[in-house]
Formats: structure tokens, C-alpha cells, sequence
């Protein structure tokens, strides 16, 4: 007998991607709760067409939100997914297959590989693949944590690997990738500044210097071709990026104006 599944969604104007997501579940969810907030496009009647049980929420921040969609699944098997994330046919295999096998003699939770398609190809290499992800979990026994801008689903139990890579269509052009850069900027600028950290000049220096040289050579970007070279630098670049804004906000402070006329004469 088929173990029943629920697949629990957060979403706010991805009109773009849900329909595709919903597509490769391909009958595999008895149950899918969408947590939406702000939605302004047809991302709801979309959900609604497939049947999805949905809930808007005011947004709390990726890592919070996602939990309220766990907490609405109702079935022994959850599988958490993004709007912009399918399942590829492998994967969906390895899901079927584990569904109609006896829960008890299972892990807990289930990883699996997540393949991002990006400037035209899929991404193999490099600090994007293999992106090792936890998704699926037995109702109960799994809570997202982390920080704001870097959720993880921490499992309490153990964890085993199922086949087959989560397909993930995050960035459909450069664009859409700088403007997340300045989003989780400053959302690592805040944690910051609740933590009364202090700006170091070594971090802006190493730090980017170190992302390139692990994402292109040691961890292989250079086979990604171009797009591999700019996951690269861009990911440097992010780096040197978020570490500066404490800089920048140390640096609001205006000057008396007897400081500015000293450096007038200088």
C-alpha cells in the first residue's frame, strides 16, 4: 500500500514557474499545501486549478514561512519544495519507489542533489552542483533553521540519499541574479547588525578571493564554460558586496560641519 505524501509550498508571484513545479509532482502528492503572501499575478488560480490547498500569510522571512507550510501538511511523508524547484524524472522514480515500501524500515528524511539551469545550460560543477538538499521528511520529525537568508530542514533522525537531482530554474536571466545578490545582502546586513558584529577589512579582501578560487578551480566552474566563469565572479563579487555594507552603514554618520570646512582647506 502507497504511503500518503504531502507537498508543502511557499510562493509569492511565481505565476512563471508553479504550474511546471505542480506538473512534475505527476500525481505523487495526496495532499499540496502553497503558503503565498503578496501574490498580484495568477499565482493562486493557478494553485487552485490544481487543487492546492491554499493559505496566505504575511511574509516572515523564507526559513519562518516555510515552516508554516510544514505545519499545515497533514500526511506521513512531507516533501518541501519552492515554486521554482521540479522534480526530475529520476527523482520522481526514487519518491514512487520509496512511498510503496513500509515507512517504518525507512530514514527519516531523505537528500537528494538540486541541478540549477542557468544563461542556457544546467549548471554541473563549481558551488551550485552537487547542492545537497534535505526535502523530504516523515511528518513531525523535521523544522527549517538556519538564518534568515540560508534555511536549512534539519531532520531529528536519520538521514539517507534517494536518486535523481531536484531540477531548479532560479535565475532566468543575469538580472534576476544580481537583484538577489542586493536582496540577501541585506538581509546578512541586518543579522549583522543584531549581532553588534564589527567590520573587517580582512573579510572583504580574503573572502571573495577565496569563493572564486574554490567555485572555478577547485570545485571545477571552469567546465560550466562561461556561465561557470560568472557564477564564479559573481559569486565573488556577492561576497565582497555583503561584507562591505556594514562599512557603508558604520559610515551614515554625518560629519560636523567644522570637520567638512578643515577638509575644504586641505
Amino acid at each position: 500500500m502507497k504511503t500518503e505524501l504531502s507537498v508543502a509550498l511557499i510562493a509569492s508571484n511565481e505565476e512563471r514557474n508553479l504550474a511546471k513545479c505542480l506538473d512534475s509532482l505527476d500525481g505523487i502528492a495526496d495532499e499540496i499545501i502553497l503558503v503565498h503572501n503578496d501574490c498580484v499575478d495568477d499565482t493562486i488560480k493557478i494553485a487552485r486549478r490544481y487543487g492546492v490547498k491554499c493559505f496566505e500569510e504575511n511574509w516572515h522571512g523564507h526559513r519562518d514561512q516555510k515552516n508554516i507550510a510544514l505545519s499545515k501538511a497533514k500526511k506521513p511523508w512531507v516533501l518541501c519544495l519552492d515554486a521554482d524547484e521540479r522534480l526530475s524524472p529520476d527523482l520522481l522514480a526514487s519518491i514512487q519507489s520509496l512511498l510503496q515500501r513500509d515507512s517504518k524500515n525507512e530514514a527519516d528524511g531523505f537528500a537528494f542533489n538540486r541541478k540549477s539551469f542557468f544563461l542556457g545550460r544546467w549548471i554541473s560543477h563549481g558551488d551550485w552542483y552537487p547542492d545537497r538538499k534535505v526535502r523530504l521528511i516523515k511528518k513531525g520529525l523535521g523544522t527549517w533553521k538556519g538564518s534568515r537568508e540560508h534555511d536549512k530542514l534539519h531532520v531529528e533522525g536519520t538521514v539517507d540519499e534517494l536518486k535523481g537531482d531536484l531540477l531548479h530554474f532560479s535565475y532566468p536571466s543575469m538580472n534576476s541574479f544580481v537583484t538577489k545578490i542586493v536582496y540577501f545582502s541585506d538581509i546578512y546586513l541586518q543579522r549583522q547588525l543584531d549581532a553588534k558584529s564589527q567590520w573587517r577589512l580582512s573579510h572583504v579582501l580574503f573572502r571573495p578571493i577565496w569563493r572564486f578560487i574554490r567555485a572555478y578551480f577547485f570545485k571545477f566552474g571552469f567546465l560550466d564554460g562561461f556561465p561557470g566563469l560568472f557564477i564564479a565572479v559573481s559569486t565573488a563579487f556577492a561576497a565582497f558586496f555583503k561584507h562591505s555594507r556594514l562599512y557603508e552603514q558604520n559610515s551614515y554618520e554625518q560629519p560636523e560641519s567644522s570637520a567638512a570646512s578643515d577638509d575644504d582647506r586641505d
